[in-house]
């Protein structure tokens, strides 16, 4: 999900800030139970929205979406 929007809001990131933000949200899903297909969207838009305005560190991108 998390390339597919990478792709989708057009933006350039590394294999590693691509990882950074593919284990924040693989957390967040599991531990919010989200399922749902525009619930799974919207935290991985919420993802790199905040990982491009500066929340590079994982623990604290992981508090501001859970």
């Amino acid at each position: 999900m998390i390339r597919y929007k990478i792709a989708e809001v057009q933006t350039t990131m590394s294999d590693e800030e691509v990882a950074l933000c593919q284990r924040v949200y693989d957390h967040v899903r599991l531990a919010r139970h989200v399922t749902r297909d525009g619930d799974l969207d919207e935290l991985a838009r919420r993802i790199i929205q905040s990982f491009q305005h500066g929340v590079r560190d994982e623990d604290a991108l992981t508090r501001l979406v859970i």
